[in-house]
């Protein structure tokens, strides 16, 4: 699957990459700077500079991905979106599973 949120900064989304690397819960981690988000908050509307990270992973491990990221991102409500993949390289399928593999 592919699972995406948004962080604050690079840091915390540096961070969120190598602690689902090293929990072996994702495969590959991509962070892409420079997102322009705007969005109605508390009753306002926020706009807001953050960085997208796109998270390849099995689907079984979604629960831990979505645990993990709520205990690592500083956000009250993080963006956590799991997109299923329907279609893909079988070699890179298979290598994201054994990545991921206990």
């Amino acid at each position: 699957m592919l699972v995406l949120t948004t962080c604050p900064d690079e840091a915390v989304a540096a961070r969120v990459a190598t602690v689902l690397l090293e929990r072996r819960q994702a495969a590959c981690v991509s962070r892409l700077p420079g997102l322009h988000s705007t969005y109605p908050w508390e009753g306002r509307m926020a706009e807001d500079t953050e960085v997208l990270v796109l998270i390849k992973a099995p689907a079984a491990r979604y629960p831990e991905i979505e645990a993990s990221i709520r205990e690592l991102h500083p956000y009250e409500v993080p963006e956590i979106i799991g997109l299923p993949v329907t279609a893909g390289l079988p070699g890179y399928l298979a290598w994201v599973m054994a990545a991921t593999a206990p």
